[in-house]
């Protein structure tokens, strides 16, 4: 708890100086706070779990709960503007003002990191297994009904309250020991995997957001040209309509 506390207050003096992707990280240690309140007694809280893959790859997933109600697969979203979804399309909808921007369908990427999650651990039964996207409250969420109890797409604040509602027990007390003494192991073992994981993952972004800096489409190679449209100006592709990139709103 301190030390989460003390990473807040870093974050908020950078943000106030106006250094970049700090609302993201606030967002994450937000839902950390809210994590932290469980009753320590039932409930085991991984942050930030890289899962091993068979392909050699890794599933990275925000927050795993283990108790003897489920495992509860947390998938956290720091988006402000409207957020339009349908849990059967692959694409929601962010709109900030007149600008809409895509965004993958998070409870399918969820539904990616349970199943790695259910290959790892080797516990199949989908019935143990709780989805929750969380959203912080900079976003107003537009989302249609999900009629799947164990499914649920809500803000940060619900998430205690969302956890806390499922009471039906599901795992005996040996069980949620295995279950967490394997993904201890892989929070051990992995560390150095971890690190190397998140290099990549910012070594690429980097490299996207230099070659936008060069007025370069990082996803055709071609030149970046100022357009405009009926909502304004922006940057997109001078490919089109070949290559429909565009420079996204910050959120």
């Amino acid at each position: 708890m301190g030390g989460i506390a003390v990473y807040i207050i870093i974050a908020v003096i950078i943000a106030a100086l106006g250094l970049p992707k700090v609302k993201g990280y606030l967002g994450e240690a937000s839902v950390w706070l809210y994590l932290n309140k469980l009753d320590k007694e039932q409930y085991k809280v991984f942050n930030d779990v890289l899962i091993p893959l068979k392909n050699r790859k890794a599933s990275q997933i925000d927050h795993v709960v283990v108790s003897p109600f489920g495992i509860f697969v947390i998938e956290t979203k720091n988006y402000k503007g409207w957020i339009y979804g349908d849990p059967k399309s692959k694409y929601w909808t962010q709109v900030i003002f007149k600008h809409k921007e895509k965004l993958y369908n998070p409870l399918w990427q969820n539904y990616g990191h349970i199943k790695a999650l259910q290959e790892y651990l080797g516990v199949e039964n989908n019935e143990i297994y709780h989805s929750i996207v969380s959203f912080s409250t900079r976003a107003t969420l537009k989302v249609k009904d999900i009629n799947e109890p164990s499914v649920s797409v809500i803000y940060s604040s619900r998430l205690l309250s969302t956890i806390n509602t499922n009471k039906k027990v599901k795992l005996t007390g040996a069980e949620v020991q295995q279950i967490v003494a394997k993904l201890e192991k892989t929070t051990n073992a992995d560390f150095e995997k971890k690190k190397q994981h998140v290099k990549n993952v910012k070594d690429s972004q980097r490299f996207y957001q230099y070659k936008i800096n060069s007025n370069m489409c990082p996803k055709c190679g071609s030149d970046l040209v100022d357009r405009k449209g009926k909502y304004g100006a922006f940057k997109g592709c001078s490919n089109y309509p070949k290559c429909k990139f565009v420079v996204k709103q910050s959120s």
